[in-house]
């Protein structure tokens, strides 16, 4: 007999005496899952983790009991994906770019200058090409529910302004652990290197990397901007997360269950965007004084663009030239 109950050993029981004691919920919760991510609490994807639990223990009538373990506290993204695999963790929210060494398909999400805006990413993201990607993780033992995100990515240094891909020459900078953003860096002249998101502050501060890549969101709450000089609103791609469920997990769920899973992962996706683009502005205006902020002109963006071009043609064969097409015309709205 498969127990319902499927979070990890180490968390079992956790939150059940408050939700016996809470009139609104059912005395003893029939799941239990630990929702895992390295997010630091206060950034809009973490809130939006909140907001699931919230959702889920609310229209499940405590029949489902959310623990989440924020902060890298069950180790990196790529940690949490191997034990989301393993029906260690139940839940996560990994960007698409460590999802790839799964799913090579997934590298579609990292190509630069693909997705421009909140509405190509929109039409991209939950649109065909977004759901087919979904789909195929579960022959990687992952249930793809939809895409959360945490807003384009900037490039920080200490170097110098970066305006052009010529101006990242010999720099050394931090990726995550995904081949395309590492193909992408070398094609500008760069110097990259994947190291995880949690030792990047030091790395910067020590000089053992000189820049790196992220939204504001976390380029804000990891306060790169005490240690980097430079930061360009280069948007050049968008930093996507795929919430995922270890597939068993969400098999043992009822229909009427998984209809609210389903339910609360789009309410906290949606939530996810909205507080990202009112975080945006507040962080433009905390920074402005603390960091050199650079506009990139949209000279500079075209030749960004075409030195992009060999990373499409480098990924095209792992992607497939018809998922890049579908993409591309999905983010024009063609």
């Amino acid at each position: 007999m498969i127990t319902k109950r499927l979070t990890s050993f180490a968390f079992a029981g956790l939150g059940t005496l408050a939700m016996a004691l809470s009139p609104a919920y059912a005395a003893d919760p029939e799941y239990e899952f630990t929702f895992a991510h390295v997010l630091i609490e206060s950034t809009p994807n973490a809130q939006a983790a909140e907001k699931f639990k919230e959702e889920v223990e609310k229209n499940s009538d405590g029949k489902i009991k959310i623990n989440i373990r924020p902060a890298a506290q069950l180790g990196g993204d790529v940690e949490i994906i191997e034990q989301t695999q393993m029906n260690l963790v139940q839940i996560a929210i990994p960007p698409t770019g460590n999802l790839a060494n799964f799913d090579p398909k997934m590298y579609l999400f990292d190509l630069p200058f693909l997705i421009t805006d909140d509405e190509s990413m929109k039409r991209v993201l939950d649109g065909d090409v977004g759901q087919e990607l979904l789909e195929g993780l579960e022959e990687y033992g992952l249930k793809g529910m939809n895409y959360w995100g945490a807003g384009f990515r900037n490039m920080t240094n200490n170097v110098r302004p970066i305006t052009e891909p010529d101006d990242l020459k010999n720099i050394k900078m931090r990726t995550l652990q995904a081949p395309t953003i590492l193909a992408t860096y070398r094609a500008y002249g760069a110097n990259p290197t994947a190291m995880a998101f949690t030792e990047v502050y030091n790395g910067l501060q020590q000089g053992v990397v000189e820049g790196q890549e992220n939204p504001l969101a976390n380029i804000s709450t990891m306060k790169f901007q005490e240690v980097q000089k430079y930061m360009t609103q280069t948007h050049h791609t968008y930093h996507t997360y795929a919430a995922v469920m270890n597939k068993d997990a969400w098999d043992s769920l009822t229909p009427e269950l998984q209809e609210i899973v389903q339910n609360a992962f789009d309410v906290a996706r949606d939530y996810a965007r909205e507080l990202t683009i009112e975080d945006e502005k507040q962080i433009m205006e905390e920074i402005s004084d603390q960091i050199e902020i650079i506009q990139l002109t949209d000279e500079g963006r075209e030749k960004f663009i075409e030195s992009s071009q060999p990373i499409y043609e480098e990924f095209e064969k792992v992607v497939t030239p018809e998922l890049i097409q579908r993409a591309q015309a999905a983010a024009k709205g063609e």
